[in-house]
């Protein structure tokens, strides 16, 4: 929380968002201003209490472990989003970050 807490004091507009992987993390982050919140590895009965718990505060992301197979019971549970891995993990892409580095530069 203290990380979260410095982004918002130095970014106040900034749109913060926190991954967790309890309620009670989730009970926290919301608590502190999250505006995207996303439920890491939540099966469907945890996301029906966390939408509760959010009571629409801040939006809310399934992901981890989600499949075409589930996403209809995740998105019946009440998120704004979902994260299947599935539909990336199957594309034969090389994902390099800008910021690479060479043995030789490190």
């Amino acid at each position: 929380m203290q990380a979260f807490e410095a982004v918002r004091r130095k970014f106040p507009d900034l749109a913060v968002e926190v991954e967790v992987d309890s309620l009670e993390q989730l009970k926290e982050v919301v608590n502190a201003g999250a505006d995207l919140v996303l439920l890491d590895n939540f099966t469907v009965e945890q996301v029906k209490v966390a939408v509760a718990l959010n009571a629409n505060r801040a939006k809310l992301e399934a992901s981890g472990g989600l499949t075409l197979d589930v996403a209809r019971a995740y998105a019946e549970a009440g998120v704004d989003f979902l994260a299947v891995g599935a539909i990336t993990h199957s594309t034969a892409i090389l994902d390099i970050g800008a910021d690479l580095k060479t043995l030789e530069e490190i």
